[in-house]
């Protein structure tokens, strides 16, 4: 559990932060708290989504179990956000889903749908949501979590890789549409340790990090320190953009 006396005083500012039980999103939660917002996290899992309450801190955080594509869910997520708190000043969409490793040739297109609805159409709703309840009067800032894997071809997660790159666009198109009061920016992390990730560095991890000029892999508090900085004041004249957290892998596309 998250020692409160350790953190600052509170902001003032509200953060809700989907797919937050554990992984990325909890490290995101993480550094929101550690600056003083209060966060609502969210989770498909009740018992882990309490878990992670628990540790972070009841008295700044609450979470609303559901599952992201479920339009109920978003509107109560947000509904209770602002009934706890009395505002949603930023959104993190961090939801998302891979349930298939294979060539997209063969996907099931039943599974291609269900990516998008939890990878992009969660988003969309969520944004929308927030927009409506705070944002459209009162300003803020949204983050959309999206991959590298939507930055270039993505072998055998290829929905994946394509929702993330519709994550992208769509991140551009809601910085459009929501300026000026509403930033809107997108983050686009590598291979994070993370439970989501596992099979694509368990038991190798030594191999897969030396592929990276950092020599290691992400952790969610990389991107969580991303997530804080935009949706921060020193952001303020950011909005539209995709930042690559990806420890360097890209400077290897010119070699060899």
């Amino acid at each position: 559990m998250t020692d409160t006396t350790d953190l600052p005083e509170p902001s003032g500012r509200v953060a809700l932060v989907t797919g937050a039980s554990r992984g990325i999103g909890y490290g995101v939660a993480e550094a929101l708290l550690a600056r003083g917002d209060r966060v609502c996290i969210t989770g498909r899992n009740e018992d882990a989504l309490k878990e992670a309450v628990e540790r972070l801190g009841a008295d700044r955080v609450i979470g609303v179990a559901g599952k992201a594509h479920d339009e109920a869910h978003q509107a109560v997520a947000v509904e209770r956000t602002m009934e706890a708190f009395g505002r949603v000043d930023y959104l993190v969409n961090n939801a998302g889903t891979n349930p298939v490793f294979g060539p997209i040739a063969d996907l099931d297109l039943n599974v291609a749908r269900k990516v998008f609805e939890t990878n992009v159409i969660s988003a969309l709703g969520f944004a929308q949501q927030t927009f409506r309840a705070w944002q459209r009067e009162n300003g803020g800032a949204i983050v959309n979590v999206a991959s590298v894997a939507g930055i270039s071809a993505s072998p055998f997660i290829g929905a994946y890789g394509v929702s993330k790159a519709a994550m992208i666009n769509l991140t551009q198109q809601l910085a459009h549409e929501f300026a000026p009061l509403v930033r809107v920016n997108a983050v686009a992390p590598a291979v994070i340790k993370t439970q989501f990730a596992k099979a694509l560095y368990e038991g190798r991890e030594e191999e897969a990090a030396a592929a990276y000029p950092l020599a290691r892999l992400g952790v969610p508090s990389d991107v969580g320190g991303a997530a804080a900085f935009l949706t921060s004041e020193q952001s303020g004249w950011i909005t539209g953009q995709t930042v690559v957290i990806d420890g360097g892998i890209f400077l290897n596309a010119g070699v060899g």
